[in-house]
């Protein structure tokens, strides 16, 4: 792991959860970060501070990576800050909490979903990819609802599905250059997305039902994000790395 340091990512949806905790590890292996958000101006300039702790370069860049000029401005502006990347981590989406049928669910929420998940994903690989050292690495972040499906979240559970997809096909479109492109799908996670479901004693009983019996910390799938930006993951592409505690097991 002593190989990262020195090397440069940016990761989306670095404010808190899952991105936070990614960014914040990168910093502690030496890696110079920079992190994309939408609002949490507070929140992400606490994320820069505690990775400059470590003797690292930070950066956070608020932008609405849904659409290409925001996408595109957010690589642009970490390139110039740090130089050629050498990890992306698309870890920015939305989870709707609420339980909609597809026969309830109105566009709306369907074409917001596409577009915070879909086409974040591609406008900023794309930028990304673009800007990429050779042998550099991008990791997605997915779900397990990407692999079983998830009723009355279908719009969520396409969305992921699409990406993991996306994942198979961009490794072997950039394979020659030596980037890997993999996926990191978590199951339930202790973020603030997951605060409705937790509540009243949703926590314990969701617990209950993964057989590590345990809900992940953002820093349990952190340590996987990092382990194929690695070189010990050098020779891993195209994989989605089921980060569930059992709860799904793909064959």
């Amino acid at each position: 792991m002593n190989t990262l340091r020195g090397k440069r990512a940016l990761v989306t949806g670095g404010s808190r959860g899952i991105g936070a905790a990614t960014a914040l590890l990168f910093a502690e292996y030496g890696v110079d970060v920079a992190i994309g958000y939408r609002s949490r101006k507070e929140d992400a300039t606490r994320i820069v501070d505690e990775a400059k702790a470590h003797g690292v370069r930070a950066f956070a860049y608020a932008h609405d990576i849904g659409s290409r000029d925001g996408a595109e401005t957010l690589v642009r502006g970490a390139v110039a800050d740090l130089g050629a990347l050498d990890f992306f981590v698309g870890n920015a989406g939305i989870w709707p909490s609420d339980d909609v049928p597809v026969t309830d669910m109105d566009d709306m929420r369907w074409r917001r979903t596409m577009l915070e998940n879909v086409d974040s994903m591609f406008f900023t690989t794309r930028a990304a990819a673009r800007a990429m050292n050779d042998n550099g690495r991008i990791v997605l972040v997915s779900s397990t609802a990407g692999q079983r499906g998830e009723a009355f979240h279908a719009d969520y559970a396409a969305s992921k599905g699409a990406m993991i997809s996306y994942v198979k096909s961009l490794c072997i479109e950039l394979a020659k250059r030596g980037i890997t492109v993999n996926s990191v799908a978590p199951g339930w996670v202790d973020t603030e997305m997951c605060e409705g479901p937790f509540a009243a004693g949703g926590r314990d009983r969701i617990s209950a039902s993964i057989p590590l019996g345990r809900v992940a910390h953002p820093r349990d799938i952190a340590g996987p994000i990092i382990f194929l930006c690695s070189e010990l993951g050098r020779h891993i592409t195209g994989e989605i790395l089921n980060v569930n505690g059992g709860s799904v097991l793909v064959g």
